[in-house]
């Protein structure tokens, strides 16, 4: 496992009632993104989460939001 850097952006989702507002972390090192509703720190944490989970390349990383 290792430590990652991560870009956050902050992007209008579609939801279920129209736009809402939400977050985009792109893993730096693969180009991989994740989505998550709401523009707070646990929103940004939520996807780092979800890139380690979801990783295209399998890996286990640790990701740092910036």
């Amino acid at each position: 496992m290792s430590r990652v850097r991560a870009s956050v952006s902050y992007v209008e989702l579609e939801g279920d009632y129209g736009p809402v507002e939400g977050v985009e972390v792109t893993c730096l090192r693969c180009g991989h993104s994740e989505a998550c509703f709401g523009t707070g720190e646990q929103s940004i944490k939520r996807c780092a989460v979800q890139l380690r989970e979801n990783c295209p390349n399998s890996e286990e990383n640790f990701y740092i939001p910036e």
